[in-house]
């Protein structure tokens, strides 16, 4: 497996991944009590604590050992691993020769349908990339 593919596949997490992230993000640095303690489903302890283990795997989490337990923390923001994960789904639309199209249409139409003000910061931030990469040596 690539090193591409495998960054792409620890951005896919599962709803108790994502649930068990969304704790961590907020009271990080934190034991798998005080995930299973902020969860609102009912869940074994040993399922959270294979969870986070998972994500520590992943990549997703570093953890430290304190007395006789971890204690995870991110090693991403919720907003960078956000910003990856949405690079990720670009770049895969970007390699397809005919998803090219589909992908700027969608994404235009998206946005327009979304916040008609959202389409000016579009254009204003294609103009801004256009002039640094005018910039940018050529090779």
């Amino acid at each position: 497996m690539t090193s591409t593919r495998r960054q792409s596949q620890q951005l896919l997490l599962g709803p108790l991944e994502m649930q068990v992230m969304n704790v961590v993000w907020s009271v990080a640095p934190c034991s798998v009590r005080d995930v299973v303690e902020r969860l609102n489903c009912k869940l074994a302890y040993t399922t959270v604590m294979t969870t986070l283990d998972r994500l520590f795997k992943k990549g997703l989490l570093e953890r430290e050992k304190s007395e006789r337990a971890f204690l995870y923390s991110p090693l991403l923001s919720s907003q960078d691993w956000e910003r990856r994960r949405a690079g990720d789904l670009v770049a895969g639309f970007l390699s397809g020769p005919d998803s090219r199209d589909l992908l700027l249409s969608s994404l235009v139409d998206a946005v327009g349908q979304h916040d008609a003000m959202l389409l000016d910061e579009l254009e204003e931030k294609i103009r801004r990339k256009r002039r640094e990469l005018s910039r940018m040596p050529k090779p």
